[in-house]
């Protein structure tokens, strides 16, 4: 399967039917998003959204958050989704070699990104890929809407 990655400036209906689609897949509380959504997402200079595609179809995606702070610049690898037909082949580590390679280009001191524990065959291929767990506790404040 011929996989490119390709990184997206601009949003597309080509792209919001790839989320309608990948999103669920990742998340069942994530609400669907539109074109201005997706406009938003891919226009902030902090991100930069990566897909994976082949001739046919998106059928990956990432998001990679670089942000300048006092202790450095930092990057966060964020909602990796590979569609459920194409798992196992290698999309997602293509995705996450071109963010670390983005994220050093950056002048990144870390990679963080976080993972639910029932995702086994994503946290595997995080460790394979050099990724260690470290000992912090994630807190979440949830802000009604």
């Amino acid at each position: 399967m011929d996989v490119r990655v390709e990184i997206i400036r601009e949003a597309s209906q080509e792209l919001v039917h790839a989320f309608s689609r990948l999103l669920p897949q990742l998340s069942s509380t994530a609400k669907p998003l539109d074109h201005a959504a997706i406009d938003r997402m891919v226009t902030c200079d902090a991100n930069t959204v990566l897909v994976a595609r082949t001739s046919d179809a998106i059928v990956g995606t990432l998001t990679l958050v670089v942000l300048p702070l006092p202790s450095g610049v930092r990057a966060r690898i964020e909602d990796v989704v590979v569609d459920r037909e194409t798992r196992g082949r290698g999309v997602a580590g293509l995705l996450i070699q071109e963010a670390l390679r983005l994220a050093q280009e950056a002048g990144a001191r870390t990679v963080d990104l976080t993972s639910r524990p029932d995702r086994v065959a994503a946290n595997r291929l995080y460790e394979r890929l050099g990724f260690q767990a470290r000992q912090s506790t994630v807190y979440r404040f949830a802000i009604d809407r």
